[in-house]
């Protein structure tokens, strides 16, 4: 079993699409022993997220285990796509694919989608409609070895609900030029 340190130190260290702004930020203090949590934003407002990661070598009764994650993302969505019945289903589907696809083995899900179109007034007459979806969710990763999988799926939920095209399988970014 790794250390928190070393845990905390290979999250630190995951690289993220050039369209995706990832950093750490102070963790909550109370929940647990050990936190450490990122947030990241999608282009310019598109979506942003966070997650949190949680440990408690003693365990906690309601995680199940000794870590838990937390996180949310929420995106920008089109007015029709807000509509859409199957919107939530569909978002929570992306959760659970990400976590499969990134190789996240986890336990006891939980966690909701928000979808919510506005209309502005009054003052405010004229602004376009804005519409939005928000997924939160919690789980308990069940290997201690393979966290960063866990954070890679978050990553990976917020490419799905911004609507970034999935790269090809392969195909890394370069980096860009930040002078």
């Amino acid at each position: 079993m790794r250390s928190w340190d070393e845990i905390v130190t290979e999250i630190r260290a995951i690289t993220v699409r050039n369209e995706i702004v990832l950093e750490e930020v102070p963790a909550p203090q109370k929940l647990a022993p050990h936190a450490i949590a990122l947030t990241a934003d999608v282009d310019i407002d598109v979506a942003t997220g966070r997650f949190v990661l949680l440990h408690d070598p003693a365990g906690q009764e309601g995680w199940s285990g000794e870590y838990r994650c937390v996180t949310f993302a929420r995106a920008a969505i089109e007015e029709e796509l807000a509509n859409d019945p199957s919107l939530c289903d569909v978002s929570w589907s992306w959760l659970l694919e990400s976590l499969r696809d990134c190789g996240a083995e986890y336990g006891h899900p939980s966690g909701t989608v928000t979808r919510v179109a506005s209309s502005s007034y009054g003052e405010l007459d004229g602004r376009d409609e804005d519409s939005e979806v928000e997924v939160r969710a919690s789980w308990t990763p069940i290997d201690g070895d393979s966290l960063l999988a866990h954070v890679l799926a978050w990553v990976s939920l917020l490419e799905k609900i911004s609507g970034l095209e999935p790269l090809p399988h392969g195909v890394t970014q370069l980096p860009l030029n930040k002078r």
